[in-house]
């Protein structure tokens, strides 16, 4: 929980301060993330709006320790679900269902190269980790396994296993979505 807010302690005025401190900030670097991964520009103020609502509904529940990942999360989610919302078809909409084309599902060109370029951006953070943070991710984010079992894989606590969880997805995060000025970024 942030420091300027606990449990029945959040007032609007107080949630209303963090915001402004915290989250309004991160508006450059929110905007540049919708920007890129939302094809049409027009809608890109409404989903700043979603944002922020999503962000200040969650936060006053629990102001998250860490704003930038939390805004960014949002962010993320908020254009899957979008993404998805839109790939239904109501079935009203089609007049003959053999005019529905399945191979829409196939990714495009376009698509295909930018989850390419979001594969190797990837990748490159990865690399990046250090040796046994990177393994830790990779055990963890891909191949699925629990603290636990990575814990006793690697003959490690499982404070060091959310350590390095923590560490690694945070700079993976920066390096993918991070703020392009502040010099981390590469495009």
């Amino acid at each position: 929980m942030g420091p300027s807010l606990s449990g029945a302690a959040q007032t609007a005025s107080a949630l209303r301060d963090w915001f402004v401190r915290e989250v309004l900030p991160l508006e450059g670097m929110l905007l540049h993330f919708l920007h890129r991964n939302w094809r049409n520009p027009s809608d890109i103020e409404d989903l700043r709006q979603d944002v922020y609502t999503l962000v200040l509904r969650a936060a006053k529940e629990e102001v998250p320790e860490k704003t930038k990942p939390f805004v960014m999360a949002i962010a993320r989610n908020l254009i899957i679900d979008r993404v998805r919302r839109e790939q239904i078809v109501p079935i009203d909409a089609a007049t003959d269902l053999d005019t529905i084309d399945m191979a829409a599902d196939a990714p495009g060109p376009e698509r295909s190269a930018v989850a390419r370029d979001t594969l190797r951006k990837l990748q490159l953070a990865l690399d990046q980790l250090p040796p046994r943070c990177r393994e830790v991710v990779v055990l963890r984010r891909i191949e699925g396994l629990s603290r636990h079992e990575i814990a006793t894989r690697l003959g490690i606590s499982e404070k060091t296993v959310a350590d390095h969880i923590t560490r690694g997805m945070c700079a993976i995060a920066d390096e993918l979505f991070g703020d392009a000025s502040d010099g981390r970024r590469k495009e």
